[in-house]
């Protein structure tokens, strides 16, 4: 990320023209970063000039529900702002990008939630924590698709001109099972089938009771429901590849399938966006983020996802984005900004 010119403090580039907010609201953390309004346009992502970064916990409504999502939201705004010692007043835009926000009625809600907050003269952007991810790896141009695959999971897209398609996102009851969390809940569904005898012996049993200190399989359904939230059930994914990859056949099952949901939910996205152009052979991006998408010793997850895809459209250029999906809300509402001063002064 870039630094200060001339040994400025982020206070004092904060007080040159105003700041503007990027949030990246996950269900797992939260994350907002500070950027000066009068920055040059960054030529590459190291050239971004953060000037404050902020972290709490999860602001995914469906997760914690509307009270805490908000709390959290506003909580690490405020923080952000202290960090460089100014307020509010400072704002000129704001980009919230949550997970959890599907619907044109979820951004209403939020747009009319946030206004109270801020004064007038400042600019709102809601948007789904996707459009963050992809314009972390576009630099906050919007056209592509990304995939994201941490806790939860969700392809989107979005063409040249504006239009938008999605698949999966729609959360863990109504099966987003390449994510953290499907994964996850297969490997304890697994352990319980097996323990039973509906299902396969499994090394995961062994691994997962190691890595929650629980001696018997009867004791996962205790451990499972004293706490159901879904960040902590998606922490024992890394049990799982490490399982697969020792050659563990459960372990490797649910990680085939896993690739191939998210496969699937890529090729949905850019078959009706035509990402891939009418003959399905043009290039397009595909910005790659989340934890299970992350490099593995053996199991590489997001390798296969891509493979998987290019055998549909073989155009497909993976990103994996140099900076974080909170510094590309900021970067979208950067620009958003700019185009409106270049609109108000006539240019």
């Amino acid at each position: 990320m870039g630094g200060y010119e001339n040994g400025d403090s982020p206070a004092a580039a904060a007080g040159d023209g105003g700041v503007i907010l990027g949030v990246d609201g996950g269900t797992t953390n939260t994350v907002c970063v500070c950027l000066p309004v009068a920055m040059p346009p960054p030529e590459s992502p190291g050239a971004v000039p953060v000037l404050s970064r902020a972290v709490a916990g999860c602001s995914n409504r469906n997760s914690v529900g509307e009270s805490a999502a908000l709390e959290t939201l506003e909580q690490v705004m405020a923080q952000a702002l202290t960090l460089v010692n100014t307020d509010r007043s400072a704002v000129h835009a704001v980009c919230l990008a949550v997970s959890g926000v599907n619907h044109p009625s979820d951004q209403q809600r939020m747009l009319d939630w946030i206004r109270d907050l801020f004064p007038g003269h400042v600019k709102f952007y809601v948007e789904n924590d996707a459009v963050a991810a992809l314009a972390s790896g576009t630099m906050g141009k919007l056209h592509g698709c990304v995939l994201i695959a941490g806790t939860g999971s969700i392809a989107y897209g979005v063409t040249e001109d504006g239009k938008v398609a999605r698949a999966a996102g729609a959360g863990p009851v109504l099966g987003d099972w390449g994510s953290g969390y499907g994964i996850a809940a297969q490997a304890l569904t697994a352990v319980v089938k097996a323990y039973d005898g509906r299902g396969p012996h499994t090394n995961l049993t062994r691994e997962i009771l190691r890595k929650l200190e629980l001696s018997s399989p009867d004791e996962l359904i205790a451990w499972t429901y004293a706490d159901p939230s879904w960040a902590r059930i998606a922490a024992l994914v890394p049990v799982v590849v490490s399982s697969a990859e020792d050659g563990d056949e459960v372990a490797n099952k649910i990680l085939h399938d896993s690739v191939q949901e998210l496969a699937d939910s890529v090729v949905a996205v850019v078959r009706r966006l035509k990402l891939c152009g009418e003959d399905g052979m043009d290039q397009f991006p595909l910005v790659l983020v989340g934890g299970v998408l992350e490099g593995n010793k053996k199991w590489n997850i997001s390798g296969e996802v891509v493979r998987c895809i290019s055998k549909v459209f073989p155009g497909v250029h993976p990103i994996r984005p140099e900076v974080e999906p909170a510094i590309g809300a900021a970067l979208l509402a950067w620009n958003h900004h700019r185009k409106g001063l270049k609109l108000e002064n006539g240019s």
